[in-house]
């Protein structure tokens, strides 16, 4: 009697085939093995607010323990309304043009699902953060990458001009900017507004880290401007705000025509989001102190990392905004950024993520990004390795 082949698997067409492991798991899970300090992973290694759990645990304890509505509870979508129209003198309505997300990555994936056709181009800027192509493939479009200046990192609206073609249907903006920590001008911002003014491309302007502008300079949000905000889907992130990245709780702005689409994909792939979380931010939100001090607060990160850098070899770049310094080691070795990283891990014992990593073609700059979103013995800890250097 013969022995009975083992069962198979079949194997799909994957959506993906391009996606294996991202750079910040395989640096991660390095600096874990090594025993470095981890400032690649964009994440605090600091808690919250104390009061912020204590509102958690008294909206579980009052029992919103149940789905929330499909928009997000309306004491949420109030508050986040009456915030940005006291930042950026914009006025949203709460029912109708905020919706509640799980997190900004998959309020990105919604706009994208909600408005790209199979064969639409959306236009990405490199270096970008690496789930814009991806939700863009998911979504059927083309992703046409136009790359941000060199060195400066600043868009260059001459090659954004000519990438606009019959086929654009969105563009994907990010400020204040991952990787690089750039933040995009008053003066930028009107120009884009100029430049898709005849057009129809939509916007995406991924703002997660707009309490996070340094330097008394204001965040020029897509909000601020009127012929950008009634074609945008802005995104932002309570993870990012308050310290609590792994509630994965965001926000999308939009018109209302725009948040009816984004809302007919919203409620199928996610629904709902995390009720007794939606409460405690809601109260939290409702403190402005609690948003606007933040700029404050990591800009003193900020400047004591840098502080640190400016004995070593390293170049510090301009941070004007987010937690991400990068800084260009070309006077210490003429390595790949990557191989850097890689070297800096095992040797130094400090984790870092390459820039080339955001590249489609991993254009090299010799550019890391360290994360100073970290406590003090943290980044000092950090720095004594760098020094050596």
């Amino acid at each position: 009697m013969g022995s009975k082949a083992a069962p198979r698997t079949p194997i799909p067409n994957s959506r993906l085939p391009g996606v294996g492991t991202t750079i910040f798991s395989v640096m991660s899970a390095l600096a874990a093995q090594h025993r470095a300090v981890n400032l690649g992973q964009g994440f605090p290694d600091f808690d919250c607010d104390p009061a912020l759990l204590d509102r958690v645990s008294q909206a579980m304890r009052e029992g919103h323990n149940q789905y929330a509505p499909m928009p997000g509870i309306a004491p949420l979508r109030q508050q986040v309304a009456a915030m940005v129209a006291s930042l950026y003198q914009r006025t949203y309505d709460a029912d109708a043009e905020i919706t509640i997300t799980a997190g900004a990555t998959q309020a990105i994936l919604t706009a994208l699902l909600a408005c790209v056709q199979p064969g639409d181009e959306v236009i990405v800027l490199d270096p970008c953060y690496d789930s814009y192509v991806p939700g863009i493939e998911l979504a059927g479009g083309v992703a046409r990458r136009v790359p941000l200046t060199p060195g400066s990192f600043r868009p260059d609206f001459d090659r954004l001009a000519a990438a606009i073609t019959p086929r654009t249907r969105a563009l994907i903006i990010n400020s204040p900017h991952n990787p690089t920590a750039t933040v995009w001008t008053d003066a930028e911002m009107r120009t884009l507004e100029a430049l898709l003014a005849p057009t129809d491309v939509l916007l995406i302007s991924d703002e997660v880290y707009e309490h996070m502008v340094f330097d008394q300079v204001q965040h020029a949000s897509a909000a601020r401007y009127a012929g950008l905000a009634a074609r945008a889907f802005i995104v932002s992130s309570f993870g990012k705000t308050f310290h609590v990245t792994g509630w994965k709780i965001g926000y999308v702005l939009a018109p209302a025509a725009l948040s009816a689409e984004f809302r007919k994909v919203h409620q199928f792939n996610v629904f709902s989001v995390n009720t007794p979380m939606q409460y405690a931010l809601a109260g939290h939100v409702g403190e402005a102190a609690n948003y606007r001090t933040l700029s404050h607060f990591y800009q003193q990160k900020r400047d004591y990392f840098r502080a640190g850098l400016a004995n070593s070899r390293f170049t510090v770049l301009p941070s004007a905004g987010t937690y991400f310094q990068c800084v260009d080691y070309s006077a210490i070795c003429d390595l790949s950024d990557t191989a850097f990283c890689t070297w800096l891990t095992q040797e130094v014992g400090v984790a870092a993520i390459p820039l080339s990593a955001f590249y489609a073609d991993g254009f090299d700059q010799h550019v890391v990004r360290f994360c100073f979103a970290k406590q003090l013995p943290t980044l000092d800890q950090a720095l004594k390795q760098l020094q050596k250097l």
